[in-house]
């Protein structure tokens, strides 16, 4: 809810559970390998399906899931383009600012990221 003051509207109050939960939704909806892939891809400029495929060397169905896990995130947009379409990053720069921040953090933690039990590459193999 919010309120006005001088003219302004006042700011939400933080309701960190459900900022909690939108960062974390966020996350899981970059959490894959293919799905970083794509969007680092799109980072360059427009793609169509069949260009995707191609540059990743994944299926045609399996692109097209992982495109509509980014659409259904709002971090990827479409547009019809004769009978195919488009695929774009929504939000290019706070996708670029999110990926760098992400690289300074690998970076600073080394391989633990990798080498973590419950998250790691290990438990993506075994889970």
């Amino acid at each position: 809810m919010t309120t006005e003051t001088n003219g302004r509207e006042a700011p939400r109050p933080l309701d960190e559970a459900a900022a909690a939960t939108a960062a974390a939704c966020l996350f899981r909806g970059m959490a894959d390998p293919s799905r970083m892939a794509i969007l680092q891809h799109l980072l360059l400029g427009e793609h169509r399906v069949v260009d995707l495929t191609a540059h990743l060397g994944l299926a045609q169905s399996t692109v097209s899931k992982h495109l509509a896990c980014l659409r259904g995130c709002g971090l990827v947009t479409s547009r019809p383009v004769g009978r195919s379409s488009l695929y774009a990053v929504a939000h290019p720069e706070a996708v670029t600012r999110v990926l760098a921040a992400a690289e300074g953090l690998l970076a600073a933690t080394g391989d633990a990221v990798v080498l973590c039990p419950s998250s790691g590459a290990a438990a993506e193999r075994t889970g």
